[in-house]
């Protein structure tokens, strides 16, 4: 497949994910992805005629982890799509939970909110140790 088409492929997966296509390098035929909070990893595409695989990777060592999934799935028996390829590496790093920044707002307000009620919960309330609990 033309360069151009896969990195129109990647725009069009990158606008249901919270991924971005930041560069796209025709010569080396190379993709790169990134998404809040600092995930990043790059695609490199092989020519059509040479029968190579895609081949995944991050210049983050934080992110390489999370890889190995997509690049276990890369190397298995078949030929794969961009786009599987892309949905797996997002699998990949699912649990890092990234999201949008609307949702991030809202899942953070969330989450300060119960940690307030959690503390005012045991700052009211008086735990005895000796206290049985009954569950």
């Amino acid at each position: 497949m033309a360069f151009e088409a896969l990195a129109e492929a990647a725009e069009r997966w990158c606008a249901r994910t919270p991924f971005q296509l930041i560069a796209a390098e025709e010569t080396e035929r190379r993709m790169d992805f990134y998404a809040e909070p600092g995930v990043s990893f790059y695609v490199l595409c092989p020519e059509a005629a040479c029968g190579d695989n895609f081949h995944v990777w991050s210049e983050s060592e934080d992110c390489l982890p999370f890889l190995q999934l997509a690049q276990d799935y890369i190397s298995s028996c078949g030929k794969k799509t961009l786009h599987e390829i892309l949905e797996k590496v997002f699998k990949s790093f699912r649990p890092l939970d990234i999201q949008d920044d609307q949702a991030v707002l809202k899942a953070f307000g969330r989450e300060t909110r119960d940690q307030t009620e959690v503390s005012v919960l045991l700052s009211t309330s008086t735990w005895n140790p000796f206290t049985p609990i009954c569950i």
